[in-house]
């Protein structure tokens, strides 16, 4: 079987991850926590010498997701439902953006949907440059359900 912890590394093979330049910087023994950058490169820039908005979103998409896989486990489906970024300035030089979600939220997710059958779920991080400026904030919304929830 597939695990996402041993494996997490090989996203930085993934060909949509490589090509834009896109790496997993960190990721914590709990695996609550990971952490991941953008390089500038001169293939990765857009018109007009920043990154692309497109990559900048990318480097966002999967983390909050897999955190929630890992953590709830197989008896739990975990997708990803809505997504919004807001660009607050240019992305220049080496960006990056991590991903957290704390034990205790985790407990209360899996509450939820114990005894709920199911829920969406906001997550926010931002996009920081070098100097910890601010480049793009991002709201990310999972829906997660549990595969054998039986009404009473």
């Amino acid at each position: 079987m597939f695990s996402l912890r041993k494996n997490i590394k090989l996203i930085n093979f993934y060909p949509p991850y490589l090509g834009s330049g896109i790496s997993l910087k960190s990721v914590n023994p709990e695996f609550t926590q990971i952490s991941v950058q953008l390089k500038m490169r001169w293939f990765n820039r857009n018109a007009v010498g920043t990154h692309f908005g497109g990559s900048l979103y990318s480097m966002c998409d999967p983390f909050y997701m897999f955190i929630l896989m890992e953590n709830l486990g197989k008896d739990y489906i975990v997708w990803d439902k809505a997504a919004c970024i807001k660009f607050k300035k240019p992305g220049l030089k080496t960006v990056s953006a991590t991903f957290e979600i704390s034990k205790e939220k985790i407990a209360e997710i899996k509450s939820y949907v114990d005894s709920n059958g199911k829920g969406d779920f906001t997550f926010f991080t931002t996009v920081n440059g070098e100097n910890g400026e601010i480049v793009a904030e991002v709201e990310k919304v999972l829906y997660v359900r549990y595969k054998h929830f039986k009404k009473d």
